[in-house]
């Protein structure tokens, strides 16, 4: 809770923010509902972000910038195999989404409407994770596991042939009981296609 002798900071804001959409979910909770948590008017929240929809972003992007830090560590690691990583890189990306889903699905329907709306919030994300994908298929060209002619093509190929098991729109599909034996057979055919 913020009082007067503490700034009201971005961090604490986002926190509250996530505490009340957990509570009231994503349509129903305003900007007047994160103020009364906070002890603050809601013109004070509206210095830090313009809106509510600026608000429900800047909750995304924390979560999203969590996600590609975890990923990151993964793509940054230089023992063993690119394919061993590579792998442990997409089972990290479906396993975080899928648990986020049946652990938090006020948070996920949250994250799933705004990304249909921050586009480039999004079209950001993708990018950094397709550069992380780069970065592993980059250590298995140099190590002669792989072969391809341009790591970020076939890293955005990678990323696309996996979408079904990580895009929020398949969410659905991820508690079906085939989904782990149809993500190894696009692993399989994946790992054909760059080695």
């Amino acid at each position: 809770m913020a009082n007067d002798q503490q700034p009201l900071t971005k961090e604490a804001i986002l926190d509250a923010a996530e505490q009340v959409l957990r509570r009231y979910g994503p349509e129903k909770t305003s900007v007047v509902d994160v103020a009364k948590v906070l002890q603050v008017s809601h013109g004070t929240l509206y210095r830090h972000f313009p809106s509510k929809s600026a608000l429900r972003e800047a909750v995304t992007e924390r979560w999203l910038l969590g996600l590609a830090s975890s990923l990151q560590e993964i793509a940054n690691q230089t023992e063993g195999q690119a394919r061993d990583r590579l792998r442990l890189w997409l089972d990290t990306l479906v396993v975080f989404k899928r648990n986020y889903v049946l652990e938090d699905p006020e948070m996920f329907s949250m994250y799933r409407s705004v990304t249909q709306e921050a586009v480039k919030l999004i079209q950001d994300h993708v990018h950094q994770l397709i550069q992380q994908i780069t970065q592993i298929v980059d250590a298995g060209v140099k190590t002669q596991e792989f072969h391809v002619d341009a790591s970020e093509d076939a890293a955005r190929a990678i990323f696309l042939a996996t979408s079904r098991f990580h895009h929020p729109a398949h969410a659905p599909e991820w508690l079906d009981s085939t989904n782990a034996a149809d993500f190894e057979r696009v692993w399989q055919l994946v790992l054909k296609g760059i080695s």
